[in-house]
Formats: structure tokens, C-alpha cells, sequence
């Protein structure tokens, strides 16, 4: 194994810094320098970018990012056995590097980056989807990134770019295809991390689109998917009740079929949907 700079390797500082992955945190941590590098190439030319990295645990992904050239990297992390690690890595790339201690959910990003802005993470497992749909569902857009290279269990990575018709075709799919372009650039074995966990892995890369595909209402649109999808075999009409008392008059409305299910429909026909239920 190359290195990638001279701080000492992933395995010797976890050894120094006493840094087992913890499973309450969800992590799963990336030893491999080369891969790390590999991983922060899907992210594109970082040279003119702020990048945001959520968990960078001892350090992988980081030290990839920076040795890719990295403008400048905000890392948070909220286990604080991983801090002074992280501090050394500041040290050898000085001025480049941020370290915030605390919970990714809390803390607000924007207000240590400048744009361009892009986000490159080994996502906890535990948090990873629920930062994603943070990050597709600004009330505004375009979003503050550019870019999201996130990696997720292989599971939830095929849902992010399944299609229509689909098993994995879901509210994820929808609302990541919505206003993104997204693709799985890069499989991981397990064996790629320490500790191992028990499904392969996979990064995906989303590319912010100007305009969303369809025009669509972000609150209401999330809503509508997320209803459809709760009781995905049953019909459209029985799945969305709740939603509005005409449901079944605003499906056809939208050009629905009442007794479609919802891995039927694709986008378009759910952006419709949410502009209908928008009216009165």
C-alpha cells in the first residue's frame, strides 16, 4: 500500500488514538489510503471547492480529500476520540482543514464554507438517509452543494437510483432523481472496512440539477411519496386517502390511475400529483 502523504497509516493511528469503531455510531471504518483517494476522485476536481464530510472517524476520507487537492475540507465529527487524530491530519495540511465536534443533524455547515460547495462522506450507517433527505429538500433551490459522493449500504445505494417497476424504487429514488442526477460509481466488499459489517457497500454520486425535472412542491411532494410508498402494495387510492378527501378525483387529475400502485408511477406522474394536491 502507497501512501498518500506522510502521516502515519489508518492502522497505527487508530492503535495510537485507541479508535475501534463503535457500532452505536455506526461505524465502519476504511483503511486503505489508495481507496480512500479512489473514493474522493468520484467527487470530481476539489481544487476550486469547499467540501463538507460528515464522520470522518480516524481520518481515511479526509486525508483522500486533501491529497486529491481539496480546497478546503469542514470535517464534523461527534465521537471525540476521533478529534485529536483529526488534528494531527489539520497540522500536516495546515490551513485547509476544519474540525467541529458534534452532531451532523445540529450543526449548520454554511456557516463555516464558502462556495462552491461540495459534500464527500463514509455516511454512519445510522444517520446516512436521513442526512441525504435533508440535503434533496431544501425549501429553496438550487441547494448550498454542488455535489453529494456519499457512500451507503448497497441496499440503500440501489434505492437512490432505481427505476419504475422496480423492488428498490422508492420515495429515495424519487426524490434523489427529482432534482439530481445520480449513479453508482464505485462497489465495496465488506471486507473493504474494519470492522466488517455484514452487507457490501457502494458510493453514489449526485449531481445538483438547476431546476428540478418537474415543477413540484418539495414539502408536499416528500409527503405524497412517502405515503404512497408506507403501504406500497396497496392502490394509489387507498395508500393516499389520508391526504385528501377527493384523492381518488385529484389522482385522475393528474393523469393517475386510481388503482395504479406506486411502483408503477414514475416521477413525472408524482410531480403531478403533488401540484394537484397543491390546489384547494
Amino acid at each position: 500500500m502507497s501512501a498518500i502523504d506522510t502521516l502515519p497509516t489508518l492502522r497505527q493511528v487508530i492503535d495510537t488514538h485507541g479508535l475501534q469503531a463503535r457500532k452505536s455510531l455506526g461505524q465502519n471504518f476504511l483503511l486503505d489510503l489508495n481507496l480512500t483517494a479512489k473514493i474522493a476522485r468520484q467527487a470530481g476536481d476539489l481544487t476550486c471547492c469547499d467540501v463538507l464530510e460528515i464522520g470522518p472517524g480516524p481520518g481515511g476520507l479526509t486525508r483522500g480529500l486533501l491529497s486529491e487537492g481539496a480546497r478546503r475540507v469542514l470535517a464534523i465529527e461527534k465521537d471525540s476520540r476521533c478529534i485529536p487524530a483529526l488534528d494531527e491530519i489539520a497540522a500536516a495540511y495546515e490551513g485547509r482543514l476544519q474540525i467541529i465536534e458534534g452532531d451532523a443533524l445540529e450543526v449548520n455547515p454554511l456557516a463555516y464554507l464558502t462556495p462552491p460547495i461540495r459534500v464527500a462522506a463514509n455516511l454512519p450507517y445510522n444517520i446516512g438517509t436521513e442526512l441525504l433527505v435533508r440535503w434533496l429538500t431544501p425549501p429553496e433551490w438550487p441547494p448550498f452543494w454542488e455535489s453529494l459522493t456519499l457512500m451507503f449500504q448497497r441496499e440503500v445505494a440501489e434505492r437512490i437510483v432505481a427505476k419504475p417497476g422496480s423492488k428498490a424504487y422508492g420515495r429515495l429514488a424519487l426524490l434523489a432523481q427529482w432534482r439530481a442526477d445520480a449513479k453508482i460509481v464505485l462497489h465495496l466488499p465488506p471486507e473493504a472496512f474494519t470492522p466488517p459489517p455484514k452487507v457490501s457497500s457502494a458510493v453514489v454520486h449526485l449531481t445538483a440539477l438547476a431546476q428540478p425535472r418537474f415543477p413540484a412542491d418539495a414539502a408536499i411532494l416528500s409527503r405524497t411519496v412517502a405515503a404512497a410508498f408506507n403501504q406500497r402494495r396497496k392502490m394509489l387510492r387507498s395508500a393516499l386517502k389520508g391526504t385528501a378527501p377527493d384523492i381518488e378525483d385529484r389522482l385522475i387529475a393528474a393523469g393517475l390511475k386510481p388503482t395504479d400502485r406506486a411502483e408503477q408511477v414514475p416521477l413525472e406522474g408524482f410531480c403531478a400529483l403533488a401540484r394537484e394536491l397543491a390546489k384547494p
